[in-house]
């Protein structure tokens, strides 16, 4: 496993951040880490590259002991943090240079790493003078320089506009190919652009760890009706292939069935034949967002 984590908790005072956390990412997966402001993710994420000690619990990255080898762990982890510590006033190759010295890792992969991150054109540039968008590539940059083999990203495309963030996607993808991520952000969009797998904490507490291929092939089916006259839920638990009905709020109902199958035609013929008028009909699969809604609502 690239990293292992088992049963770790970490308290701020009286504030508990993170409560009896446990997973684990094999080597090769882009795994996203999702949850709301305040979930935990940075103090997770902080652990990891050993920048906090957890109050109890055991922390592995590629085999090392973030307890008892913590240089070890930072050396093999490329870290790019939510507020991107930048030195504005160096030049971007010289501050690649900086990051190798202080990895004590070989300046052949600075060149390689400025085209990678569409930065061979700015490498002479002062970080100052850079886009925000542009400021992120050199901290990826840095991140990736020494040629680690786990990355963990923190809100990468915090504060990006459209076009930037699309190119640190497709940055992020890339290097996905030969390492192991672990990207933490609150933006659903994110993780299913970027990430096989998706785990969702809420309160310090993982609520999912789900394969997102997983989610888009599921064969359950969630469909929005409105009538215009109450129904009792029995009568439409009736219909093929439900497996739950909600009446959510008026005349509106989310009926859940057990199939991939489009069931409108089902509705919509169960209104007809009991004299009722469909005033609204939507598909609404358990996606991403609804799971997190779901998961993560107070």
């Amino acid at each position: 496993m690239s990293i292992e984590i088992k049963n770790i908790s970490k308290s701020y005072g009286d504030k508990q951040a993170l409560d009896n956390i446990s997973f684990s990412i094999k080597k090769g997966e882009i795994v996203g880490l999702l949850g709301p402001n305040g979930a935990g993710k940075s103090t997770l994420m902080k652990i990891l590259t050993t920048y906090l000690s957890p109050d109890k619990g055991s922390v592995m990255v590629n085999n090392y002991s973030a307890s008892t080898q913590p240089m070890q762990v930072k050396g093999s982890i490329g870290y790019l943090p939510e507020h991107n510590p930048l030195h504005l006033e160096m030049y971007v190759r010289e501050y690649l240079r900086y990051i190798t010295s202080i990895y004590k890792v070989s300046k052949d992969q600075i060149e390689p790493v400025l085209q990678d991150c569409g930065l061979g054109d700015h490498a002479n540039k002062k970080i100052g003078s850079l886009s925000k968008g542009y400021r992120q590539r050199v901290g990826l940059a840095a991140a990736l320089v020494s040629n680690p083999e786990v990355l963990i990203l923190d809100e990468p495309t915090t504060g990006l506009d459209p076009n930037q963030l699309i190119e640190i996607r497709n940055l992020i993808r890339e290097a996905g190919r030969e390492k192991t991520i672990l990207l933490s952000t609150h933006i659903m969009q994110e993780v299913e652009a970027i990430c096989d797998r998706v785990i969702i904490i809420k309160d310090g507490q993982i609520v999912a760890d789900k394969i997102l291929q997983d989610l888009r092939s599921s064969k359950k089916q969630v469909i929005e009706v409105e009538f215009d006259y109450r129904v009792e839920n029995i009568l439409l638990e009736q219909l093929p292939r439900v497996l739950e009905v909600k009446n959510t709020v008026g005349f509106v109902y989310q009926i859940t069935f057990d199939t991939d199958k489009d069931m409108r035609g089902s509705l919509f013929d169960f209104a007809h034949d009991n004299g009722l008028k469909t005033l609204q009909l939507n598909q609404k699969n358990k996606d991403l967002e609804s799971l997190f809604i779901e998961l993560t609502k107070s």
